[in-house]
């Protein structure tokens, strides 16, 4: 949400600059998340002055060019060589200096420098009005009053000011902040001022004919104010108009709906304009949508309504959907008239559900399903009224006519101040509580046995408990004002019975030193990434069809993170990921942690002395390693991987359950996430990973002083088998020599024998007393060729 400071300023009175103000709204809840300097008028006219012409002759050398000398209030004059034929002494003028940046209305920003021009000095350039900004003439220079002062900014003498824009990063509980006004609500309340708002004091109903609103549905629509305005000429909104939209990033329309646009923002009241002559039958009915209804919107779409779409409508067909978008025959065009304006006050959840259900965003909308004020709609209603007429001409024709079958009381409970202090944790005084309520508008009716009763007003629609209370005191007193009493302690330190928050960090410090980058992905997903539809945890209201169910799996956010840094020119990744996965079984909602690696791309940045390698499945598969080592975690057996996800891999397996799958992902996988290259993926299950954690008990021993050897094999053998097997038989072979044995590549595919695979093993052999001789090195190598053909069936593959 986006609001203007010099906008806000109109609220309060306040001395505090935007820095200033900016950490205020921080410190009490309203985020700023950036603060962007708006210009009034390009280049703010820096370097620009106000000048007076001394003395004005015929340049010698171009019939059309004068010499102008220019006293700008310094020491000297300058000397300003101009084409303009009005041009003449003692005239008053704007000056743009050397150096100085001047940004004409059309065309590119240029720099003032000293020059010559057909053989004479120039030192400047006086200035037409189009030139700097300040208007669409180009007849020749902009000729000032005789007092303006000599030397003086022309920023300063046109009155330009600039302004700044917060960026608020508005959370969805605080819908009364959602304006001007009810920013300037919280900063008055911190500065213990009063807010000023709008005068309507001029405001006078016209006698001409009400135009009659029957209201169908009350529990949808509680309120419905309208007037109806006669004579308007719709046409360019004025300058101020113009500039207090885009200020707040909105684009000018015209000045019948930026009058709505900027009472919108300004009160945080929606308003919609209809052509009153466009109204069939002159009445408005406010009825429920017929299902499956056709409706054309202001883009131009023809959209199916549902009968929850609540509508506003004249004798004939739909206006408009309520609260959320126009119809694209009723709206306000340059031949409208009169006007029939409403202000009205809906049901948040009606509106929310037909927001969705269309998949239309609005700045209406995002007010209504939030909750508007009840109290505002006549109140931005005269605003309104009163601005167009001022903007647009007319009268108001009609009275006001106000539909409020079931008035909206205030929020009315008890509050306990030591209950508010008790939770903020800080002897804030009963004095100080109830301060700070009545300046943020809450009346404290009365205090029995040390019990407040609060009325709160409708338009703070997230305060309806003691607890809620107890926030809004704390944002007004200050959060930074609250002491930290106790002293937290934390130990890295593992246990017998590891901390989860500590092994978390423990494993995110060890994949980051190893190049891993975390990322945070949405639970929300599509269905067609779930691994089981039957399985599923759908959402009863999406937010878009992209984001209907809940996630069964790690796989595709790591996927979405893929695709979007390739398609951004980053193709080499190494991410992880903690996260929950969701699944209903058996009318049981179930949920598991995990945690997830990815990688692909090039192992490295190529260098010119060293050339790129993609990653491999053993790159993953020391990932894997790193972490089952780092956190002690022993007894594990591998097996072959067979998952719809994985084209092939591995997985750990410790007892009965699975604690690790890796392998590279299928292709199948990769196409729905729109992602090329092969990515490589492994998903712990970190509840399982916990309870398997050991405590590292430290030894420390000797480095061999003699090498050890290395010996590699490759093993045809059936598709059941095993590395865990073939692991055990090799460990049995040799006890005593052989310390470690690894598979550096897999191979299944068309090459080989149906129902076979090929292992390539590697065997490391060390002496601890002597060197290994090859007679040695050769018998343990046959023994262990012998033992895998004997147990296992294996054929030893050579070349």
């Amino acid at each position: 949400m986006k609001i203007s400071y010099n906008w806000l300023k109109q609220f309060i009175s306040t001395d505090k600059n935007p820095n200033e103000l900016s950490q205020i709204l921080t410190d009490i809840g309203l985020e700023v998340e950036g603060v962007e300097e708006i210009q009034g008028i390009p280049g703010g006219l820096t370097g620009l002055v106000i000048g007076e012409v001394k003395t004005c002759q015929q340049h010698p050398n171009a019939d059309r060019l004068r010499i102008t000398t220019v006293d700008v209030g310094e020491a000297s004059l300058l000397h300003i060589v101009c084409g303009a034929p009005n041009v003449a002494a003692g005239q008053k003028v704007v000056v743009a200096t050397v150096g100085t940046t001047v940004y004409p209305l059309e065309g590119e920003p240029f720099k003032i420098n000293k020059s010559k021009i057909r053989g004479e000095v120039s030192e400047g350039m006086i200035c037409a009005e189009d030139e700097i900004g300040l208007g669409k003439s180009h007849e020749g220079i902009m000729v000032l009053p005789a007092d303006a002062p000599v030397g003086s900014l022309a920023k300063d003498f046109f009155g330009v000011k600039d302004d700044y824009c917060f960026e608020i990063g508005l959370t969805p509980n605080r819908a009364d902040a959602a304006s001007h006004l009810g920013v300037a609500r919280d900063v008055a309340a911190v500065l213990r001022q009063e807010v000023k708002l709008p005068d309507i004091s001029s405001f006078k109903a016209g006698s001409g004919r009400l135009m009659p609103v029957t209201v169908n549905n009350t529990n949808a629509c509680k309120r419905y104010s309208s007037l109806s305005i006669s004579g308007v000429k719709v046409a360019d909104s004025p300058e101020w108009l113009q500039e207090k939209l885009r200020a707040i990033g909105l684009r000018p329309i015209n000045n019948i709906v930026d009058v709505t646009n900027y009472v919108l923002h300004e009160l945080g009241q929606p308003l919609h304009a209809f052509d009153a002559d466009k109204v069939a039958g002159s009445h408005i009915i406010v009825r429920n949508a017929k299902e499956g209804e056709a409706f054309v919107t202001l883009d131009e779409v023809e959209r199916k309504l549902s009968a929850e779409d609540l509508m506003i409508c004249d004798e004939e067909k739909p206006l408009c959907i309520a609260g959320v978008f126009g119809g694209l025959n009723s709206g306000v065009t340059g031949t409208t008239m009169n006007v029939f304006l409403e202000s009205a006050y809906f049901d948040a959840v009606s509106i929310r559900k037909s927001s969705k259900r269309h998949n239309l965003k609005t700045d209406a909308s995002f007010r209504f399903e939030r909750g508007t004020d009840p109290d505002m709609t006549v109140y931005a209603l005269k605003r309104a009224a009163l601005l167009m007429v001022e903007v647009a001409g007319g009268e108001i024709s009609s009275e006001i006519s106000d539909i409020y079958p079931a008035p909206v009381k205030p929020f009315v409970f008890e509050v306990n101040p030591d209950n508010v202090r008790r939770l903020i944790g800080k002897n804030i005084t009963d004095e100080n509580i109830v301060d700070i309520l009545q300046a943020l508008q809450i009346q404290v009716a009365s205090k029995d046995a040390g019990v407040l009763t609060v009325y709160v007003p409708p338009y703070k629609v997230d305060v309806t408990r003691e607890v809620d209370i107890t926030e809004e005191v704390l944002r007004i007193y200050g959060y930074n004002n609250i002491e930290m009493k106790q002293q937290i302690k934390a130990s890295l330190n593992t246990s017998a019975k590891p901390d989860k928050e500590v092994i978390q960090n423990l494993v995110a410090d060890t994949l980051i030193a190893n190049g891993f980058i975390e990322i945070l992905s949405n639970s929300l997903t599509k269905l067609a990434y779930a691994d089981n539809e039957e399985t599923v945890v759908k959402i009863l209201n999406p937010l878009s069809s992209d984001l209907d169910v809940m996630r069964q799996n790690l796989l595709f956010s790591a996927l979405e993170a893929v695709a979007y840094n390739q398609k951004r020119k980053n193709p080499d990744l190494k991410l992880f990921e903690f996260g929950k996965t969701y699944h209903m079984v058996d009318g049981v909602y179930e949920e598991e942690q995990q945690l997830s690696l990815t990688i692909t791309g090039a192992q490295h940045t190529q260098q010119w002395n060293q050339p790129s390698q993609p990653v491999s499945f053993y790159d993953i598969k020391a990932a894997v390693d790193a972490l089952v080592k780092r956190l002690n975690i022993r007894d594990l057996k591998t097996e072959d991987l067979e998952s719809a996800h994985f084209s092939y891999g591995l997985q750990y397996v410790k007892g009965q359950k699975t604690l690790v799958k890796f392998g590279a992902v299928s292709t199948k996988a990769l196409k729905k996430a729109d992602v090329n290259g092969t990515v490589y993926y492994a998903v712990f299950n970190w509840e399982l990973l916990l309870k398997a954690i050991r405590k590292n008990k430290i030894t420390y021993k000797e480095v061999a002083k003699f090498p050890a050897v290395r010996r590699d094999l490759s093993l045809l053998i059936d598709q059941q088998v095993t590395f865990d097997a073939l692991k055990n038989i090799a460990e049995r072979t040799e006890r005593k020599l052989l310390k470690s044995v690894g598979v550096f590549d897999v191979y299944v595919g068309d090459k080989l024998p149906a129902g076979k695979k090929s292992y390539a093993l590697s065997f490391e052999l060390q002496d601890e007393e002597k060197t290994l001789t090859d007679k040695q090195i050769d018998s343990v190598i046959q023994k262990l060729i012998l033992n895998f053909e004997k147990e296992v069936g294996a054929e030893i593959r050579k070349g």
